[in-house]
């Protein structure tokens, strides 16, 4: 698991989740994601590389939602991979979080 910063320009922070986001990795998830909280106006996450959510990745993401509404800063998920893309239309969040869910051509039938 990694959070990778890819850019950070005009109060904007533009970060990459990499790997897992399993209950094994949420805690150092929220940690690194928290420390951007205080240092931009707007976060842009990007979730392409997220390979397995569960419900503790979940509430990572419903936590930096809470945080960033309350804090009045834009939060962007992009570029959803398939594990987050099923989970958010199997418990009906893709509204909540109110981030075009782009699918690609080549996306998995289940």
């Amino acid at each position: 698991m990694t959070i990778d910063v890819k850019a950070q320009q005009n109060g904007v922070t533009q970060l990459a989740i990499q790997g897992e986001m399993t209950i094994y990795t949420a805690l150092e998830q929220k940690e690194a994601l928290s420390a951007h909280l205080k240092s931009s106006q707007e976060l842009q996450i990007d979730l392409s590389g997220v390979s397995e959510i569960d419900s503790a990745g979940l509430q990572l993401l419903l936590f930096i939602k809470r945080e960033t509404s309350a804090q009045q800063m834009k939060l962007s998920l992009v570029q959803h991979s398939q594990a987050v893309v099923e989970v958010l239309e199997l418990l009906n969040l893709s509204k909540h979080f109110g981030d075009p869910i782009v699918l690609t051509a080549n996306r998995k039938k289940s």
